[in-house]
């Protein structure tokens, strides 16, 4: 049996390739939009990908069943309970794929979504009795399970999915051996869940030992915990779970289509007509020197997450980026079904040399100047733009909280009138935040050179 891990940082999100060595066949459980990286290891290895199953109808990535569809022609799995316009096999509690001495059997796990489910891994050739390992999707994280409010929006009730959540690890997980490996479909950094574990596989008896929402409980209780606390939901959760039911362009037709290398003037022109302006360098960079009206969010960092929360997904986005680097960006933002790219500037910043009055920079202050205008008569007013829990574990005195994700929501509690000091944790979001704030009308922002990591290097103390 080959069974491979692919853990995407960026998405916080794991797929899986399984294949038998004898017959060569494999199958592909949850792969992320761009699939030549499961082909291609899969021709290495001397495996046909004939399969692809979706643990359920993902809400923070667009997955790639149609393109390895389209690609080599593997037929796609889906939960009995699923709903899509694709041609799929509906799998039903128990059914199986045998795939010579390696077999996957789905368990019908509802409970983050209805038609949710896990993937049994059995290795014939040493147990075929005892699975070797479950591939659980966003049903059982490390640590954490899948939440149960995605499906707000359209009328399923969050209390009952997590009642369906609770049967679903009770009846059907639960009962599994200790030493069945448990793979998740996410990992810490998703907003999937809360509180996920940073490891990528674990076991059910580990699980049941230290996994909260494994603990004994009744359901009433066991409701009350998973609903309590979840991050908020980006608005394009909705928008990727509906499209991932439906038949769309593949990666592959959406790059051939928005890679467009436009002119300074033809990007004005987009800008004009109501296109929203992407940086992607480098914040250091974006600070130093930025095109007017353009938001931040670093291809090197969160950036597909980033995006998500930010952009609006039914306006046109064209990119500044270093050049070469144009379309990893269409793949980036592919991989959240981000297809309204409208083209990039050609020859990235440079092509604005000749206008100066379109090229604004950041002012940036570094910890040292901050503390002594903190300790001054002119204090200036500080915003921290961390994750409340961050923000509640520790942060610089006086400092005001409002997360990137809330900003549009909370202008009003974001300090004005004075320098306003935006910080983070090391200088990522805050240039995010930045870009926001002006684009909303904000003056006189500055970002705090290293964020609150610099802070705290600096032996300066902290409040919680």
């Amino acid at each position: 049996m080959i069974l491979e891990q692919y853990y995407l940082g960026c998405l916080a999100h794991a797929s899986y390739l399984i294949g038998d060595a004898e017959t060569g066949i494999a199958a592909v459980v949850d792969p992320r939009r761009d699939v030549d990286g499961y082909i291609e290891d899969a021709v290495r290895l001397g495996l046909t990908i004939k399969h692809v199953f979706l643990t359920h109808f993902h809400a923070d990535f667009l997955a790639g069943h149609l393109e390895l569809r389209d690609k080599v022609g593997t037929q796609i799995h889906l939960g009995a309970q699923a709903d899509a316009d694709c041609a799929f096999v509906p799998m039903a509690d128990g059914s199986t794929v045998e795939m010579g001495s390696v077999r996957l059997q789905v368990l019908e796990t509802p409970g983050h979504t209805p038609e949710g489910i896990c993937v049994l891994v059995y290795d014939l050739a040493v147990d075929a009795e005892k699975p070797h390992a479950v591939l659980t999707g966003d049903t059982l994280f490390i640590g954490a399970v899948g939440r149960p409010d995605l499906m707000a929006s359209i009328g399923v009730s969050a209390d009952d999915l997590a009642g369906m959540m609770y049967d679903s690890l009770r009846s059907k997980l639960l009962p599994l051996a200790d030493e069945t490996l448990v793979y998740p479909g996410h990992g810490a950094g998703s907003l999937c869940g809360k509180n996920l574990s940073t490891d990528t596989v674990s076991t059910i008896g580990v699980q049941r030992l230290f996994n909260y929402a494994l603990q004994p409980m009744s359901k009433r209780k066991f409701i009350l915990v998973i609903t309590q606390d979840q991050p908020q939901m980006p608005q394009f959760f909705a928008y990727d779970a509906a499209l991932n039911k439906r038949e769309r362009p593949t990666l592959d037709q959406t790059i051939e289509r928005v890679m467009v290398p436009l002119t300074l003037d033809e990007l004005l022109e987009q800008q004009a007509a109501g296109a929203q302006v992407l940086d992607v360098r480098d914040p250091a960079d974006y600070e130093g020197a930025y095109m007017a009206g353009a938001i931040s969010i670093g291809i090197a960092g969160s950036f597909a997450p980033w995006a998500g929360v930010v952009l609006d997904q039914t306006r046109p986005v064209v990119v500044i980026a270093d050049p070469g680097l144009e379309e990893e960006v269409a793949v980036r933002l592919g991989r959240i079904g981000f297809d309204n790219m409208a083209g990039y500037l050609d020859g990235g910043m440079q092509s604005l040399a000749s206008r100066p009055d379109l090229v604004l920079r950041t002012e940036r202050i570094t910890v040292p100047t901050l503390a002594e205008q903190l300790a001054s008569t002119d204090v200036p007013a500080v915003l921290d733009v961390r994750a409340a829990g961050e923000w509640g574990d520790r942060h610089i005195a006086g400092s005001v909280n409002v997360p990137p994700t809330f900003l549009k929501d909370m202008m009003g509690e974001v300090p004005d009138g004075r320098p306003l000091i935006v910080q983070c944790a090391g200088g990522y979001r805050s240039a995010i935040a930045i870009s926001i704030l002006e684009n909303q009308g904000f003056t006189n922002l500055i970002d705090l050179v290293g964020g609150l990591g610099a802070w705290e290097a600096s032996k300066l103390e902290t409040v919680k």
